[in-house]
């Protein structure tokens, strides 16, 4: 399984350095799909059967079928179908939602959380996490939704076969899945971003959330994927420090790396030291039934 996934990845890594080849030409990363990158990708995965339209009435994946929502009342937040997935394993978990009311004006931080591939460290999947007041936590996974039976594939993610979804979710459940039952490196760096500028981006988060219920969007492994949409949302609050043609957005697993090299991230140590201190899968392990969770994992120096 694990050759396969790292075949898988090394495609991928391929591709990715092929749609870097056209940006640096003039390309955008992110264009729309009658541009030379979505056609370089239908092109080198013409054997996967692409579909016609996005959609949100399939056979979902359990741990993908409910979509969050967020509604906005004054400086009250209310999001909803926050998941909560207790794994066991990767195929035997609990899962439950709830909602929960936030004031933006307890917005206090950002968080990025890289989760490298262990066959191939250079890619990875990156998510995000929101602190409010009290040390509460609010993580969002950006994801290519998939249907029921269906694994993750990075040539299927490129031909438009599966629909981008953001799970909204308690630490406790993308942690740990990753730290305990994948067994993924999985590192955690606080941005360096204002109460303000880390409000600013919740926000455009939430909205990008009910966008994406009100209208579906493909996946796609390159031009619609985690770490993109991510640094778009990034780049909106700091636009001087992001650039979006940096090839360490597309090979994600040095995104952490390129967040330092911009004084993104809240830190006066060195990167070696940095990223030492960013990992959290013994505490992880450690505090996983705990409820203070969150709070846990970030005393882990």
């Amino acid at each position: 399984m694990w050759e396969k996934r790292g075949q898988l990845l090394s495609k991928a890594v391929w591709l990715t350095v092929l749609a870097w080849c056209l940006a640096v030409l003039g390309c955008a990363v992110g264009v729309p799909e009658s541009q030379p990158i979505a056609k370089l990708q239908e092109a080198v995965c013409a054997p996967v059967v692409e579909r016609y339209a996005p959609s949100h009435d399939r056979q979902w994946a359990v741990e993908q079928a409910v979509l969050p929502q967020a509604e906005f009342d004054g400086c009250d937040a209310t999001v909803r179908n926050i998941r909560r997935c207790d794994f066991r394993s990767a195929e035997d978990f609990s899962i439950s939602y709830y909602d929960k009311t936030f004031s933006l004006d307890d917005v206090r931080s950002v968080d990025v959380i890289i989760v490298p591939f262990s066959q191939w460290p250079d890619i990875a999947h990156v998510m995000m996490s929101f602190g409010f007041e009290g040390e509460e936590y609010l993580g969002v996974s950006v994801e290519g939704r998939r249907e029921v039976k269906e694994s993750y594939n990075p040539l299927s993610g490129a031909a438009r076969q599966y629909e981008l979804i953001y799970v909204v979710a308690d630490e406790r459940d993308l942690i740990p899945l990753r730290t305990n039952v994948w067994l993924d490196e999985v590192y955690l760096y606080r941005l360096n971003l204002s109460p303000e500028e880390a409000r600013s981006m919740f926000v455009d988060v939430m909205r990008r959330v009910n966008r994406l219920e009100e209208t579906p969007e493909f996946y796609h492994t390159i031009t619609n994927n985690c770490s993109l949409n991510l640094f778009e949302h990034l780049k909106k609050v700091r636009p001087e420090q992001v650039r979006l043609n940096d090839m360490r957005i597309l090979l994600a697993g040095q995104a952490d790396r390129m967040l330092f090299e911009a004084g993104l991230l809240a830190t006066e140590e060195t990167f070696e030291q940095t990223r030492m201190a960013a990992r959290v899968n013994y505490a992880a392990y450690r505090w996983r039934d705990d409820p203070q969770f969150s709070a846990l994992i970030r005393m882990r120096r």
